[in-house]
């Protein structure tokens, strides 16, 4: 059950309790977000390790910055002085949220990020009861990862109550920013995961494959370690979930010769070598956001065959991330929960949060079908 607390329970130290922090705001997503905040009429503190880009980044858009590092405890909690939420922006996660997330714990302050990374939604969720007793948010996944999906998955739930497995599926246009491709890198190494029986388990890389309908065309897609195979069985509790992205054949074939330098990608001076190199690739520029698109794909089927489908369309996933998180951070600042603890976004935002996102068209209409 969680605890009731006032606001005034939750002030900072500081005393201001609408201050907004971005870590990693000088990052490729961090600057798409800080300049979406400020369009909104926001002013968000920006700060990273980085004193010369985040220092730049704040001449430029008139906004205050902090610098610090993630390597002191005490020296986070102090950046944290007035703050009543951050926002962090700095992947790979599985090295930033752990450390940011004690500080949040510690000073009362709301916790979001913008992961897709597995293993970082476990982490937050094993920080609800701790989240409840200091009356904060926790909630991870508030970009493309994993808004939109979830989203689908609690609509797809409510459509069809006994539904026992869920499949989602997206195809993303545009290209990767260099923290994303640092991110896969990661990925690749820990292999595939997926929920079965209500376990998270691994599974090969593209452990299975299947194709979806794009404006009548199929589409090759390949199974990969989403996070919805965690978040959407938080939010639905449905106990069989697979995730899988749209690829084209080829590189469906390379991902499962992977398989065999899996033990090599562990190496981790080999993962350093990658990571440089992914994150060398810039992300795409305003032209190719603006000209690029995804598509979402959700499917639920109940134990008797009755099957539940949507499919969306969605902005760019970086465009659509700087929308969800703005509007999150905004909601989570403007209607303080009475209850903390861990939240999945259609927990906190609802349902039909996606379909009220700016540029989000439902291509497919949610359907039930009987067996047969």
């Amino acid at each position: 059950m969680h605890g009731r607390m006032h606001r005034n329970d939750l002030m900072p130290r500081g005393g201001c309790v609408d201050k907004l922090l971005i870590y990693g705001a000088n990052g490729y997503t961090g600057v798409l977000i800080a300049e979406e905040m400020q369009r909104r009429g926001l002013a968000p503190l920006l700060a990273g390790r980085n004193r010369g880009a985040v220092e730049a980044l704040g001449r430029r858009l008139g906004l205050e910055t902090r610098v610090f590092g993630l390597d002191d405890p005490a020296a986070i909690r102090a950046a944290f002085d007035g703050v009543a939420l951050l926002l962090n922006c700095a992947g790979p996660f599985s090295s930033t949220a752990a450390p940011l997330l004690e500080a949040c714990l510690a000073q009362r302050v709301h916790y979001l990020d913008i992961t897709g990374e597995i293993d970082v939604f476990a982490l937050c969720h094993r920080a609800d009861a701790r989240a409840q007793r200091a009356g904060i948010v926790v909630l991870p996944g508030v970009g493309f990862d994993v808004v939109p999906t979830d989203c689908v998955a609690a609509l797809l739930k409510r459509a069809l109550p006994d539904a026992r497995s869920l499949v989602l599926a997206f195809e993303a246009g545009g290209g990767a920013s260099p923290g994303t491709a640092k991110t896969s890198v990661e990925g690749l190494a820990a292999g595939g995961r997926a929920r079965v029986g209500g376990e998270l388990v691994e599974v090969p890389l593209a452990w299975k494959t299947r194709t979806f309908l794009r404006d009548g065309m199929p589409r090759s897609a390949m199974t990969i370690p989403w996070g919805d195979v965690y978040t959407a069985f938080v939010s639905t509790g449905i106990p069989d979930i697979e995730t899988y992205m749209a690829m084209p054949p080829r590189a469906i074939a390379a991902a499962r010769r992977m398989r065999l330098l899996r033990p090599l990608l562990r190496f981790a001076p080999l993962q350093a070598w990658l990571k440089a190199r992914a994150g060398a690739r810039p992300g795409p520029d305003d032209a190719r956001r603006a000209q690029t698109g995804c598509r979402v794909w959700g499917e639920a089927r109940a134990a008797d065959g009755r099957l539940a489908t949507l499919q969306i369309a969605t902005p760019n996933g970086y465009a659509l991330t700087a929308s969800t998180a703005t509007d999150i951070a905004a909601q989570v600042l403007a209607q303080p929960p009475a209850n903390g603890g861990y939240f999945t976004p259609s927990q906190r935002m609802g349902a039909d949060y996606v379909l009220r996102v700016a540029g989000v068209a439902i291509i497919d209409p949610l359907q039930v079908v009987d067996a047969g």
